[in-house]
């Protein structure tokens, strides 16, 4: 690692993880004058409707941060790299975007996140009367046979944008929560990492990959995939990406789907492209319908060098909210 990466880029305090969205997107969003691991919409809806909040740890830009604005989420709380944020900057963040119909927590499914989301939604009911209802992202496919016990990746943004949505139009709290629900059961996601992620901390890798080797299935956070073994072409590896999402999920000719391919922070966005069209290739050959599909650095594991592809089934109305109009730094329609 050179002298510039490791003394500059990996050794900043977590103050300067939050000065991005003050400082390069105002016209977005602001930090919560009662909490710093709060962000805010600057941009929400003065009418009264359902509260979106996202959030988890950092080092995930621009997951969550990036996709606070008009019409997505309201409002991101933020934890220490990989750490989930404390309960109560949870609890904060709704007391911060309250318009009196609830809100909505959406997060990836880790322990951390689900006790103290958990908290912090019990808190504004004790505390406040705020009800706050909770969609777990769980779309990483390797990680468990049980859907609900999966991890959250990149599937925590179309998730997230369906949930924006629904709110935007006026649905109630049950309602913005079903959609969701059923966006969530449909979503469908995995990974390939070709390198560890750097730990700011220390500026040291967080885990041991040589430089010729990947692993399939590996987790953001480095959890363990299916093997590691020698680097193969692009093509085989999206082969067998696709094969398991595909027997899980049971997308098959005739459905439509959105297909995320998501770069984990090191992987240039040309071969983000080159993945992509061998996904285009097989849904084609399959007979899937590609409504839209998206190709980039949503959901990231600081400079990991890596991505993922995601598959979201789609109906008619998960269609619609995906495609209604919204405005964040890092995701407009």
């Amino acid at each position: 690692m050179s002298d510039f990466k490791s003394n500059l880029h990996f050794r900043w305090p977590f103050s300067y993880i939050l000065s991005w969205p003050f400082t390069a997107n105002g016209k977005y969003v602001k930090i919560d004058e009662e909490h710093p691991r709060v962000i805010v919409s600057k941009v929400m809806s003065e009418e009264p409707r359902v509260r979106i909040i996202v959030g988890g740890g950092a080092g995930h830009e621009p997951l969550f941060l990036g996709y606070v604005g008009k019409d997505f989420a309201d409002a991101a709380v933020v934890g220490n790299i990989n750490t989930s944020p404390a309960p109560d900057a949870c609890y904060r963040s709704v007391k911060a975007v309250d318009s009196g119909k609830g809100s909505l927590f959406l997060y990836g499914n880790y322990a951390g996140d689900v006790m103290n989301f958990d908290m912090g939604a019990e808190m504004a009911l004790d505390e406040d009367g705020i009800r706050v209802e909770t969609v777990v992202v769980t779309d990483d496919v390797y990680s468990s046979k049980n859907k609900k016990d999966r991890r959250g990746v990149a599937g925590d943004v179309p998730v997230f944008k369906v949930a924006g949505s629904a709110a935007a139009k006026g649905y109630d709290l049950d309602t913005v929560k079903a959609v969701t629900e059923r966006a969530n059961d449909n979503t469908y996601s995995m990974g390939v990492a070709l390198s560890s992620s750097t730990l700011p901390v220390t500026g040291k890798a967080i885990f041991e990959m040589a430089e010729d080797e990947m692993e399939v299935g590996m987790g953001i956070h480095g959890e363990p995939g299916i093997e590691r073994s020698k680097i193969k072409p692009a093509d085989e590896v999206v082969d067998e990406i696709m094969d398991h999402i595909l027997a899980d999920s049971g997308i098959a000719k005739g459905d439509k789907v959105y297909v995320l391919v998501n770069g984990l922070g090191g992987l240039p966005v040309m071969d983000q492209y080159v993945c992509y069209r061998r996904v285009n290739q097989i849904l084609n050959e399959k007979g899937i319908e590609i409504h839209k599909a998206e190709v980039g650095n949503y959901a990231t594991s600081m400079d990991m060098i890596g991505m993922s592809v995601t598959l979201l089934k789609l109906d008619n109305e998960i269609e619609e909210l995906l495609d209604t109009p919204c405005d964040t730094p890092y995701y407009k329609i």
